[in-house]
């Protein structure tokens, strides 16, 4: 039995004092109405209406009944007003989850949009490089890498691709030698993230094909940002973000090296729990950050990529990067 719809129907039979014109305000058949106020009588165990043949009136448990009927389908018809209309004007608060190093570099003029646009919405949002559950742990939407996400019913939408550059600062060069091949990237120090957020196995596109070899991280962190001031004072090489290194190339801070081989590019994605029912300030936000990205499909997240100085160190010739950051 659906208990709130048979309390609906047993208020108007109460005001309009008739089965059948409660059924055709209704628009339900005279059984049907009929059928809920039985039932409703049934669960509660006490006569709720007296009837006869050309009359209906309450009974005294019928009276009591109806006064906390009527109070019971007001607050859920409140209720319901209130968040319908939550769904049209965004509030409250919106909770985002993206990685350390992309979100402070990159999602500033993102929010800072949205708010402008979305005023009565906070925007809670949680810098972090673990692979995330968003359903678990409440957020409405996430802008993840690949590695990120850890379930599969979960809506994902890709923004934007990046790769990773292999880059070591010119004095390192100097001392140490320029890896050419991967297979030589064992005869240096590499700087690395954690397994768990990058596997050590590198698999690289090159001239000849695929190769994959296991790298030996001489020092691991969990933050890029520290990585890169280790390479850039010459501690070792490392694989890193383009946006984050983008200007230390292009300005012979560090330099790229493996130029002939590439890895693949790493998916960036907007996810979400589900398309249905989606709350007014997450479908503002899915669709600010989605035409955000379009707009700057050829800008690294507000950072336009500057093709890096010639080095005696590389060979090879430089061409532009317009992939996305991680």
């Amino acid at each position: 039995m659906d208990r709130l719809q048979s309390m609906r129907v047993f208020v108007k039979v109460a005001d309009n004092g008739s089965f059948a014109r409660t059924a055709a305000q209704m628009d339900l058949s005279a059984a049907v109405v009929t059928r809920h106020v039985a039932e409703l009588e049934s669960h509660l165990g006490v006569r709720l209406l007296n009837r006869t043949t050309r009359s209906l009136s309450l009974t005294g448990a019928g009276q009591v009944y109806l006064e906390r009927c009527r109070q019971i389908i007001d607050e859920v018809d409140e209720a319901d007003a209130l968040i319908s209309s939550a769904s049209r004007d965004p509030k409250g608060t919106l909770k985002v989850v993206a990685p350390v190093s992309f979100g402070v570099r990159n999602l500033a003029p993102l929010v800072k949009k949205y708010q402008e646009l979305h005023p009565k919405v906070v925007v809670d949002l949680t810098l972090t490089d673990r692979a995330v559950d968003l359903v678990e742990e409440g957020y409405d939407c996430g802008i993840l890498l690949t590695r990120m996400i850890n379930s599969e019913s979960l809506i994902s939408r890709v923004l934007a691709e990046t790769r990773v550059m292999l880059c070591a600062s010119p004095a390192y060069i100097a001392e140490h030698g320029e890896p050419v091949t991967p297979q030589e990237l064992g005869e240096h120090g590499v700087l690395g993230l954690p397994s768990e957020f990058w596997s050590d196995d590198r698999v690289f596109a090159g001239p000849d094909g695929e190769v994959r070899v296991r790298v030996q991280n001489k020092l691991i962190c969990n933050n890029t940002a520290l990585l890169r001031q280790s390479v850039l004072l010459g501690h070792g090489i490392a694989f890193l973000p383009s946006y984050l290194v983008g200007n230390d190339v292009r300005d012979g801070d560090l330099v790229a090296l493996m130029r002939n081989y590439s890895q693949t590019p790493i998916d960036v994605s907007l996810v979400y729990p589900s398309r249905k029912y989606l709350s007014a300030k997450t479908r503002g936000f899915i669709d600010l950050t989605v035409e955000y990205f379009r707009q700057n499909e050829s800008i690294s997240a507000a950072e336009r990529w500057v093709p890096p100085k010639p080095s005696s160190s590389s060979s090879a010739p430089s061409t532009p990067n317009t992939e996305m950051p991680v």
